[in-house]
């Protein structure tokens, strides 16, 4: 059996030349997307806190993403500004998506419990944001090598 590569090279991580934006205003979006994530480290290190500590700590899990979450909106309309590539547009994406779906999920009354799937689209959030920081790190600093591109 033979295995082929990801069909990605290093030029389809990069943002297109022939519209380069500000090369501050990539970075600017790198720190905000990274930002984003250690909100949501804090996050679940809150609700960490009031599930195995003290409950008062729920408090600061609720206010705390109400704090943060408009991030992802700024994130979402930033990528649409800058050039990005395609995958970077579909997670930046999939934030406000997902925490849409956060919100929905914990306030939603309904006869099936939607409240089930918070942390598993918590899970979900985490991973696209960390995931986001990744993509965007490689397109603002390719590796020589490219060894990641065919993971």
């Amino acid at each position: 059996m033979h295995m082929t590569s990801n069909p990605s090279d290093s030029t389809t991580n990069q943002i297109p030349n022939s519209t380069q934006s500000p090369h501050w205003a990539v970075i600017g979006f790198c720190v905000v997307a990274i930002l984003f994530n250690l909100c949501l480290v804090a996050q679940l290190l809150t609700v960490g806190f009031a599930h195995f500590y003290n409950p008062a700590w729920w408090n600061i899990h609720v206010h705390f993403v109400r704090g943060y979450s408009g991030l992802s909106l700024i994130l979402l309309a930033w990528v649409y500004w800058i050039p990005f590539p395609p995958r970077i547009r579909k997670l930046t994406a999939s934030l406000a998506v997902l925490l849409g779906l956060q919100f929905l999920t914990i306030h939603a009354k309904t006869s099936l419990p939607l409240a089930i799937f918070h942390p598993l689209l918590g899970f979900s959030l985490f991973t696209a944001s960390s995931t986001l920081v990744h993509r965007v790190w490689r397109t603002i600093w390719p590796s020589k090598e490219n060894k990641l591109d065919t993971i």
